[in-house]
């Protein structure tokens, strides 16, 4: 099997993840709930992953990497936890379900909702976003959130610029870094923004079932969540310190664990190599695909793009071709709407939906260069078939 569908899951994690996992479910205590020697082992043991996590993405403040479950509670803790009726904020078509229907579900609850929108192409142009920050006559947005990479065409946006113009205006910015956590480089003393999100599952190469938020000093967020924090018991109110703050109940030990040995194994690699890596096998996936008469590739090429295109070969139904990419050559690629309605709509594939081909970094050029050549025959085959 070539799996090239890693902007849902990475496949083939390091040994190291898959060892600590199983180390930690050998004989992982309970951190803050016990003074044996296996809870203080678990609570040092967490500890450390919050401060490796806080190196990976240059932020000073490991107490307020907070622990979730994927990037889409992540997500929902950050928005939910910040927005109020009569609110205003941005959103853009690049984002995911995981963003939008939080939202949705607040505007009928009174925030106003604003939508950057794409091109045919799938750009954000950042002029829009300047005047529209620096229009008077409007409300000023408490939040603006921003995809990092697109997860349907790769595209990358300038987070520090939109980070900067957000703060000119007096608004704050989310970063969504699903996407791009673990194969595109993230310094949040560059981009200065005050909330990041992400999943430990993708980029980052560790198990599911764990991801978290960055929450910037100065930043206050109301619990998604309320319970048990192993600390001040007797208090009625969630604790207002970090991280118990936005992590009640049992945390996920052997996922926590098993996301530091992903993210000690990336600082051992670099991020920045694995992203140059990744530039020049898209560069070359690209250009064959291209060659291929019918095919129809999604997004402008200009740009800092992650490891992830989107195509279709000309009105075959995406899911169509997905399986015969499956079926005939063992290639897992990805099919549909990805959870990205409004990117669809604007690409004008909301009924064709587009095939998604995602790499990693244990992916090789040479298995690229088969899905471009298997994608080929099965374009020669079907001719001019609709």
């Amino acid at each position: 099997m070539i799996y090239l569908n890693q902007a849902a899951t990475s496949f083939h994690k390091p040994d190291c993840v898959r060892k600590a996992v199983l180390e930690a479910l050998s004989g992982m205590g309970s951190a803050a709930r016990g003074a044996s020697a296996a809870e203080l082992s678990a609570a040092r043991q967490i500890w450390a992953v919050r401060q490796s996590v806080a190196e990976l993405f240059g932020f000073d403040a490991a107490e307020r990497v907070v622990f979730t479950a994927n990037a889409t509670q992540a997500l929902n803790t950050a928005i939910f936890g910040l927005l109020n009726p009569g609110d205003t904020v941005i959103a853009t078509d690049w984002d995911h379900n995981s963003v939008l229907r939080p939202l949705y579900r607040l505007r009928q609850q009174g925030i106003r909702l604003e939508f950057w929108r794409a091109d045919a192409e799938g750009r954000l142009s950042l002029s829009w976003l300047r005047q529209r920050l620096s229009d008077s006559t409007l409300p000023t947005p408490k939040l603006v959130i921003c995809t990092h990479a697109s997860n349907l065409t790769g595209a990358v946006l300038d987070v520090s610029q939109i980070s900067a113009l957000a703060h000119r205006a007096g608004a704050l910015c989310l970063v969504d870094a699903a996407q791009s956590a673990g194969s595109i480089p993230i310094d949040m003393r560059e981009i200065k923004a005050d909330l990041l999100c992400f999943t430990g599952h993708k980029g980052l190469m560790g198990p599911q079932g764990i991801g978290g938020l960055l929450v910037a000093p100065g930043v206050e967020l109301r619990p998604l969540i309320s319970g048990g924090t192993g600390i001040r018991s007797y208090e009625r109110a969630q604790p207002e310190n970090y991280p118990e703050h936005l992590e009640a109940g049992t945390l996920n030990g052997p996922g926590i664990c098993g996301l530091g040995a992903a993210v000690r194994y990336l600082q051992t690699v670099g991020v920045e190599s694995v992203h140059r890596r990744e530039q020049g096998i898209l560069k070359s996936f690209r250009a064959q695909l291209g060659k291929i008469e019918g095919i129809r590739i999604y997004g402008a090429e200009e740009g800092e793009h992650s490891a992830t295109i989107a195509f279709n070969l000309r009105d075959i139904p995406s899911a169509e071709l997905a399986d015969a990419l499956s079926e005939r050559y063992g290639i897992t690629t990805r099919a549909g709407a990805h959870c990205a309605p409004r990117m669809h709509a604007a690409l004008g594939t909301k009924e064709q939906g587009a095939v998604r081909i995602s790499f990693g970094c244990f992916n090789t050029e040479a298995e690229l260069m088969q899905a471009a050549e298997a994608v080929r025959e099965l374009a020669e085959e079907r001719g001019g078939e609709t």
